[in-house]
């Protein structure tokens, strides 16, 4: 064997080593299969009325006054998904955002660890000039890991 094709095959299999070594580590990590269309846009639920199990475990859920008073501070909780997503290094939450309108609210981070619970709780106040028509739409988004970025909204009265 001349050193030419001593020095290509040597080549060509660190790389097929490498690449094989690195798909049985991403198997072993992220052992779930991931959706490409949930990335490509902003998910939410399609039927309110019956969502599907991957709409109730990652569409953030809002608990919010149906009415408040202009100026005063309420809360306002959101998790993600009805019963709360589960957390762990393989398949997690990144965030929670909260925006009143398109205005930002608040901002949470998590990491992929399996302490922490996808639910927070944010007091905020609206002010009077906020929405001339007494109603606010409050948007809360959250993204996973696996599944994409999700969004709920839900309409509060200003008074």
């Amino acid at each position: 064997m001349n050193r030419r094709t001593f020095l290509t095959t040597t080549l060509v299999g660190s790389v097929a080593a490498g690449i094989s070594t690195a798909a049985l580590a991403a198997e072993r990590y992220f052992p779930v299969n991931v959706d490409e269309k949930l990335f490509e846009t902003i998910n939410r639920v399609k039927v309110p009325g019956k969502k599907t199990p991957l709409e109730m475990s990652h569409a953030p859920f809002i608990t919010a006054p149906k009415a408040v008073k202009a100026g005063e501070q309420f809360t306002v909780e959101v998790s993600v998904g009805e019963h709360i997503h589960p957390m762990g290094p393989a398949h997690w939450i990144e965030y929670i955002e909260l925006a009143i309108g398109n205005e930002p609210a608040g901002r949470v981070d998590f990491q992929p660890r399996g302490v922490m619970k996808p639910k927070v709780t944010f007091t905020i106040a609206v002010p009077k000039d906020m929405d001339p028509n007494g109603v606010v739409t409050l948007v809360a988004f959250q993204r996973c890991n696996l599944h994409g970025l999700w969004e709920s909204t839900i309409d509060i009265v200003v008074g």
